[in-house]
C-alpha cells in the first residue's frame, strides 16, 4: 500500500495578492478581524512567505526588517490544513528568512491561545497582555 505524504513548501514570493487573499480568508472572514486593522500599509516593506501544500497556497507570513530584530506577522493557515505541520513550516521559514536579513531575534504578537503553540517552538512570551482587533495578544520573542 502507498501512503499519501503530503508535501508543504514555503518559498519567500513576490505575489502579496495570493498573501493578502489568504490573510482576508482567516483574518477577514473566520475571524472577523476588521479591514481596516488587517491592511497596515507595511507590505512593501516586508519579505512575504507563501505555504504552498502539494502545490495550493494554504498559509502566508511575512518578515518586517527592524534592525537586528525581525517582526514576524500576519501568519495564517487556511482552517481545513491546520494541524498538519504547515504553521511550524511557516515560522521556520519566516526564521530562516529574518537570518537571512540579518536578525538575531525574532518577535510577534501572539494572540493568547495560541501560546503554546509558540512556547513548542520555543518562544518565551514577555510583556504584558494587548488587545489587537479586539483579540488579546502577548509580545513573544525567540532568539535567531
Amino acid at each position: 500500500a502507498r501512503v499519501f505524504q503530503p508535501m508543504i513548501e514555503v518559498i519567500t514570493t513576490q505575489n502579496i495578492t495570493a498573501c493578502q487573499a489568504l490573510r482576508r480568508a482567516v483574518f477577514i472572514h473566520e475571524q472577523g478581524v476588521p479591514v481596516e486593522d488587517e491592511v497596515d500599509g507595511k507590505d512593501p516593506e516586508a519579505t512575504h512567505l507563501l505555504a504552498n501544500l502539494n502545490g495550493w497556497p494554504v498559509g502566508a507570513a511575512r518578515v518586517l526588517p527592524l534592525g537586528d530584530t525581525a517582526k514576524i506577522g500576519r501568519i495564517c493557515v487556511l482552517r481545513d490544513h491546520r494541524g498538519k505541520g504547515i504553521g511550524r513550516a511557516i515560522i521556520e521559514a519566516c526564521h530562516e528568512t529574518a537570518r537571512g536579513l540579518g536578525a538575531r531575534r525574532a518577535i510577534l504578537g501572539a494572540k493568547v491561545p495560541a501560546l503554546p503553540f509558540y512556547e513548542r517552538l520555543n518562544y518565551r512570551a514577555y510583556g504584558e497582555e494587548f488587545e489587537d482587533a479586539g483579540l488579546p495578544h502577548r509580545m513573544m520573542e525567540i532568539s535567531l
